[in-house]
């Protein structure tokens, strides 16, 4: 079932994204068959669908009118061999375990590119609902300025199938969750526009489907001066691709709780454009429409794809003439319907709750996603996902701790927070957070802002740093020697085995062996020993179980 009403869903999309990349209608069926059917047997997720989506058919249409000119046979030829090249490099890519980068888009920017692309994809359907006819290039605020401008141009019978689909799927969902409720509303709308409707209402339809399926061809001008030429293009459509179809993969995957392996899907896409470009079939990617489909309408494993591609085959070859009279406007009613439940409101209010900067990175990614390219919209929101998590751990915590003497074992607590009395003679801190060249101006402005004439001797306790690279260990290493030229001593105690492990390639010996400590009793029980006595004597506070009673 999920098969078939994707099969149906990806009919009109295939031909409107071939237009767009500049190609033949039959192009975007042929993609809309090879590649999911590829992509099913390879990728790792459950519910992706794969096949033509709209910002690779730019990307391609960009790439490729550079050297031809749209629907013209060198056009079809260059993209082709361009769709093998894209999928050649994503290949590599997963190959080589790239996958691992997808891991820099974070579940903030996630939900916000998600946000952004519904309403998008809503946006554009609203053109298909009301029959306004607005520009192909325009932007999101141009053709809702165009829309709200033109109400009056709004044809009221395609509005009213779009309407009567929409509101059929919600009685059907009502009715039970387990009816295929946007399978339905599709049948029931086509058949009352079919009987109702006559020529003066001006509903647009599919239309005609030639008769045919992709056959085996090796892409014309495949040498190594049009190979050079298209290698940026190539680059640029298979990043696009691959940051397209792992992050809806990963968005589906969040609802449907599946665990994905990136490299596969890398390798998974890589393949299928590969086989595409030899079966008549330009680079395809993810759709965010047909996979949340495909997940609402309960598919459990990839053969949803495998039929839906089988099924477009049949259709195709078989059905075109009752193809032919399926409504735009219904297919818009339904991918509305599609668009809103891919906004998670859930986790954008839990993330609103949790975090000002994740929100923060939400909401630029969102207002990114509506305003510029969808793959720079997720490319603004991981670089201010990453600006965020550099703020933090550039700025780690430098914590002046001291014993609690209310409890029995004198637990070391932050000293300013629990107003603790300090020992007059040792300043003991806590590094929270890895300890790296750009942690370092900020650890040591606070080491020195707690530095005082009195205490001539400093324990940094280090179970709080998970990771030093050479201009940490440096650091460490010039404040040892720094505290001893004013004669006094610098300690560390509680290392980790791997930054204990670093300090050894030549960094201990500069601090001194004799001043790491394993832990902070051994510590604190030696460097007492080597106090001023009369001041330990005279001292007040006596917050060491060492201190003499």
């Amino acid at each position: 079932m999920a098969g078939l009403t994707g099969a149906v869903v990806v009919l009109p999309q295939a031909i409107a994204f071939s237009l767009i990349a500049g190609l033949p209608p039959i192009y975007g069926l042929y993609t809309a068959m090879i590649i999911p059917f590829v992509f099913a047997l390879f990728g790792s997720s459950l519910h992706m669908v794969a096949g033509p989506t709209t910002t690779v058919s730019i990307a391609m249409f960009t790439s490729v009118s550079l050297f031809a000119t749209r629907m013209t046979e060198d056009f079809i030829a260059i993209a082709l061999l361009l769709t093998v090249m894209v999928g050649l490099i994503q290949f590599i890519l997963g190959l080589v375990r790239m996958g691992r980068l997808v891991n820099f888009i974070s579940r903030s920017v996630l939900t916000g590119y998600t946000a952004g692309a519904a309403i998008l994809i809503a946006s554009h359907q609203l053109e298909n609902v009301t029959g306004l006819k607005v520009k192909a290039t325009a932007s999101f605020i141009e053709s809702w300025g165009f829309m709200l401008t033109h109400l009056k141009d709004i044809n009221p019978y395609s509005f009213g199938i779009g309407i009567i689909t929409i509101l059929i799927a919600l009685i059907f969902l009502k009715i039970s969750s387990k009816l295929p409720h946007l399978f339905i509303s599709m049948v029931l709308s086509s058949l009352a526009a079919y009987f109702l409707a006559d020529s003066s209402w001006q509903i647009p339809l599919v239309g005609y489907i030639p008769s045919s399926l992709p056959h085996f061809e090796v892409p014309a001008n495949f040498n190594f001066d049009t190979i050079n030429n298209l290698l940026p293009g190539a680059f640029a459509v298979a990043i696009l691709g691959l940051i397209e179809v792992v992050t809806i993969s990963r968005t589906i995957a969040i609802k449907s709780r599946q665990s994905l392996d990136s490299n596969k899907e890398f390798m998974g896409l890589g393949l299928s454009n590969m086989v595409g470009g030899f079966f008549s079939s330009y680079a395809g990617s993810g759709s965010f429409t047909r996979s949340a489909l495909n997940y609402e309408l309960g598919a459990k494993t990839p053969m949803s794809s495998i039929f839906a591609s089988l099924i477009l085959m049949a259709i195709v070859l078989f059905i075109t003439p009752l193809a032919e009279h399926l409504p735009i406007p219904t297919i818009g009613g339904i991918i509305l319907i599609i668009a809103f439940k891919l906004i998670d409101f859930k986790s954008i209010s839990q993330i609103s709750k949790a975090s000002k900067s994740e929100i923060a990175v939400l909401t630029i990614t969102f207002l990114s996603t509506l305003l510029f390219d969808l793959q720079f919209a997720i490319l603004v929101g991981v670089f201010f996902s990453l600006s965020f998590y550099l703020m933090r751990t550039t700025t780690p915590a430098v914590i002046p701790i001291a014993p609690n003497p209310i409890n029995t074992r004198r637990k070391f607590m932050n000293a300013k927070v629990n107003n603790l009395d300090e020992c007059p003679q040792l300043l003991i801190v806590r590094i929270d957070g890895s300890l790296f060249f750009g942690a370092i101006e900020h650890i040591k402005n606070k080491l020195i802002a707690l530095r005082s004439n009195s205490r001539k001797r400093i324990l940094i306790v280090c179970s709080g740093i998970n990771f030093v690279d050479v201009a940490g260990a440096e650091f460490l290493a010039r404040e040892a020697e720094s505290w001893r030229s004013e004669g006094g001593e610098f300690y560390l105690c509680s290392l980790k085995k791997k930054v204990r492990d670093f300090l050894a390639k030549g960094y201990s010996e500069r601090i001194g062996m004799e001043n790491i400590y394993t832990n902070k009793e051994g510590a604190i029980s030696s460097i007492y020993e080597k106090l001023d006595r009369p001041t330990c004597e005279a001292c007040p506070v006596k917050i060491f179980l060492e201190c003499p009673q």
